[in-house]
């Protein structure tokens, strides 16, 4: 059966809107006989940004209008950063397919500076992440790290006025807007673990819309699938929602001439008075198992009491 018209929900900053017309183009060129059609919507996160997202209860607040639309009917998909969604999903929703990954590391933006390094003492860094605070204040003790929120339009302009010598965002999310030029420095993923997902763009969908399954096997990219589903693992075997500093990424290559998947975590308080860090190697047939095992070892190190403790 042709579906004569596929929405797909979305938010309305500019870089969600980038995505969910990257995701439009895609299914336009796959299924030209089916008109795509965006829903931009306004979500809590849009609206409240005085508070950080702690405060304002994690980064779910991104997505809940978007799943209300799926589930009322006023939209098909929902397009979502993966970093924005929450490790358990509403009954009856599902991620039916993750597109191809772009840049997962972060990236900081400074008009002065070159690198974190090159950063002064007391040097005022701007970040809404909790999770990039925490590493890069224990790599970098110097430095003096503050809430900013906002989209990165609004960040960079405060970065702009002076009142923040550097700021830290998703690599991809500039690479999107064409702001590549504004980087100073990609930070490595041994120093910064990112956020579960991060790179990725997502789809999510009610599972018993079976009509949709020949426009998500479309777009879905099984490598990135991969990697995105062993992260989102670890967050949600420690319960850990969006706005506590939990990292994971994973990354494909080649161990003796046969495809391996190294899952590297990053897990702490609030406070970073203790953190771990645990990476572990499999065969990527044993991807499950990997992620199974490396939240087993965050678990015995105590992990749990560092998430019960935040």
């Amino acid at each position: 059966m042709t579906l004569e018209t596929l929405r797909l929900a979305t938010r309305k900053s500019p870089l969600a809107l980038w995505q969910a017309n990257d995701v439009a183009r895609k299914l336009r060129k796959g299924f030209p006989e089916t008109a795509i059609e965006i829903v931009g919507l306004s979500t809590e996160g849009d609206r409240n940004r005085e508070v950080s997202l702690s405060t304002l209860g994690g980064k779910g607040v991104f997505v809940k209008e978007l799943e209300l639309a799926l589930f009322s009917g006023e939209a098909d998909f929902a397009v979502h950063s993966m970093k924005d969604v929450p490790s358990v999903l509403p009954d009856g929703l599902g991620l039916v397919a993750m597109c191809e990954r772009a840049d997962p590391t972060d990236a900081l933006v400074s008009n002065r500076f070159e690198s974190l390094r090159g950063l002064p003492r007391g040097a005022r860094i701007g970040s809404s992440s909790l999770r990039r605070c925490l590493q890069l204040a224990d790599a970098f003790p110097d430095l003096v790290f503050e809430n900013l929120r906002g989209n990165v339009e609004t960040r960079l302009k405060r970065l702009d006025d002076g009142d923040f010598e550097g700021i830290i965002l998703a690599t991809a999310g500039l690479e999107r807007l064409e702001l590549s030029h504004r980087i100073s420095e990609k930070i490595d993923v041994d120093i910064c673990i990112p956020s579960a997902g991060q790179g990725a763009v997502g789809i999510e969908a009610r599972i018993d819309r079976e009509e949709l399954r020949p426009f998500s096997d479309y777009l879905n990219h099984v490598s990135t699938h991969l990697q995105v589903s062993c992260e989102r693992w670890i967050s949600q075997s420690l319960g850990a929602t969006c706005n506590l500093p939990v990292g994971a990424h994973a990354v494909m290559g080649v161990d003796e001439a046969e495809a391996s998947l190294q899952l590297s975590t990053f897990v702490s308080d609030l406070k970073g008075d203790r953190s771990l860090r645990v990476s572990q190697k499999a065969p990527i047939h044993a991807s499950d198992e990997l992620a199974r095992q490396v939240a087993d070892l965050l678990i015995d190190q105590g992990a749990l009491e560092l998430i019960e403790g935040a």
